[in-house]
């Protein structure tokens, strides 16, 4: 693997410390055993495993730590049926025909000799993220977010072996890329299959839980400083008693600030049990969960919700 020039690598943080302000310069909040673990992925140069409940800010991580570091973020967005060509490289099927063609007008014009072109060639590669996130061309270190990969098929995952083990990647006609800056490598997980431990055993392991009170009001109030404080206040505390409820699919903290900035677009500066009713599809993305909260249930909620202060940290998936 080739060796990092520390000289155009982006600075890493310096202590755990340094990893929380550099994110809460983004506006994301995080707690320091988040903040150990990418503060160790970043001096270890291992891949982070993030695992989760939908919408409590995995991908954001990867966001605001490309943006803290001032270098690019690449996003793999993993799905049923991902492929190699899709994910790391095709061909560009395309000017390769078009370039025989040249080659057959060339040959004609030369009376049957003429020079041809590797087809197979670097400039009719087509470089997908993987393959984008080790090109040897980049001064600086990607962060690279494989996220959702428990949506992409179990045979996907040898395909990341060879990258997350030595940063590089094999394409048979062309031999082995190493990346000359090895990529900052987020991987996200929702649960929704086991990831093979061949893969997990390559990368440091956290576990992102739904944030408690405090820190849910402090991510609103980060993220959505304009947001009236009672208003702030009320939809989290709502948000932590919707939770303990039984619900198909529980809210995430996504949804808690679009549901914030809905009400801000509403001119509200505190919850009325008729808005709740009104914006429930903003939280609640199945109609079961809806009626099951709709009305009293809903009315029940913002009264607790009143009374809750903080209290014990999020529920775990």
């Amino acid at each position: 693997m080739t060796t990092l020039h520390a000289e155009h690598e982006s600075p890493a943080p310096a202590s755990v410390e340094d990893v929380q302000s550099l994110l809460r310069d983004q506006s994301y909040v995080t707690d320091r055993g988040l903040a150990i673990a990418i503060f160790l992925a970043l001096k270890l140069r291992r891949p982070l495993f993030l695992e989760g409940e939908a919408g409590v800010g995995k991908t954001e991580i990867a966001r605001a730590l490309a943006a803290g570091l001032g270098t690019d973020l690449i996003r793999l967005q993993c799905y049923e049926g991902l492929d190699i060509n899709h994910a790391v490289y095709e061909w560009n099927h395309t000017r390769q025909l078009l370039e025989i063609r040249l080659m057959e007008s060339r040959r004609d014009a030369a009376g049957g000799d003429a020079s041809s072109v590797d087809l197979f060639g670097p400039q009719f590669l087509i470089k997908r993220p993987l393959l984008e996130a080790i090109d040897e061309s980049r001064d600086r270190a990607p962060v690279l977010l494989i996220d959702e990969l428990d949506r992409s098929d179990e045979e996907f995952e040898g395909f990341l072996l060879e990258l997350l083990a030595d940063y590089q990647i094999t394409i048979p006609e062309l031999g082995t890329f190493h990346a000359a800056f090895p990529p900052v490598v987020v991987i996200t997980s929702n649960r929704t299959r086991e990831v093979h431990d061949a893969l997990k055993r390559r990368c440091l392991y956290y576990w992102v839980d739904y944030p408690d009170y405090q820190k849910e009001l402090q991510i609103v109030t980060a993220r959505l400083p304009d947001a009236p404080r009672q208003l702030a206040q009320q939809v989290t505390g709502f948000i932590q008693e919707l939770r303990e409820t039984e619900l198909y699919k529980i809210p995430g903290v996504s949804e808690t600030l679009d549901w914030t900035s809905a009400l801000m677009a509403l001119n509200m500066r505190e919850l009325e049990p008729e808005v709740i009713d009104d914006t429930l599809g903003i939280m609640l993305k199945y109609q079961d969960d809806i009626e099951a909260v709709r009305g009293e249930p809903a009315r029940s909620l913002l009264e607790r919700s009143r009374n809750r202060g903080p209290r014990r940290g999020g529920r775990r998936g």
